[in-house]
């Protein structure tokens, strides 16, 4: 797979994950949102944003998502910026691990404390883990001038010997 494939799927991803956490920032302010993803009591995201279980370290979890996601898209258009720069790779798959850890753990935090499913959540989490699968796939593909890359032709000098 291109490494601009990667990059546009990981951008994507984000994209629209942070589209959704912006989503649930309103919901939770706006309560008649709620409705909208409320389908039984089982899916049901204002059962979820009523728990009062919607925070971790102090820090409500919809903050968490759109500054992850952020975060994701920064840093992706850094490495985007500066391809032959191997840190930003390993570091944009660092920031999708820790998205994706959280996730876990809300999903962990709905299903088993609340007892609920919130499906916006569940859905921001889902394109979280779709950048943490571009993020792997990024660290592993070939880099520009790197093993794996095609070879550069050796230019002309002044004096025209090979340089």
């Amino acid at each position: 797979m291109r490494t601009r494939t990667i990059r546009s799927l990981i951008f994507l991803a984000a994209g629209i994950g942070l589209i959704i956490s912006f989503f649930a920032v309103l919901e939770y302010y706006e309560a008649s949102l709620r409705s909208l993803c409320t389908i039984s009591q089982f899916f049901s995201c204002a059962t979820v944003d009523q728990s009062g279980k919607t925070s971790t370290l102090g820090i409500p979890d919809y903050l968490i998502g759109v500054g992850g996601f952020i975060a994701i898209l920064v840093v992706a258009g850094i490495a985007e910026s500066r391809p032959r720069v191997r840190v930003w790779p390993y570091l944009l798959l660092l920031l999708t691990t820790l998205g994706v850890a959280f996730s876990a753990y809300f999903l962990y935090v709905q299903l088993v404390e609340i007892g609920a499913f919130c499906v916006v959540c569940a859905s921001a989490e889902a394109f979280g883990v779709l950048a943490w699968i571009g993020s792997i796939l990024l660290v592993r593909a070939p880099r520009p001038g790197g093993k794996g890359a095609a070879k550069e032709r050796p230019t002309e000098s002044p004096e025209g010997d090979a340089a």
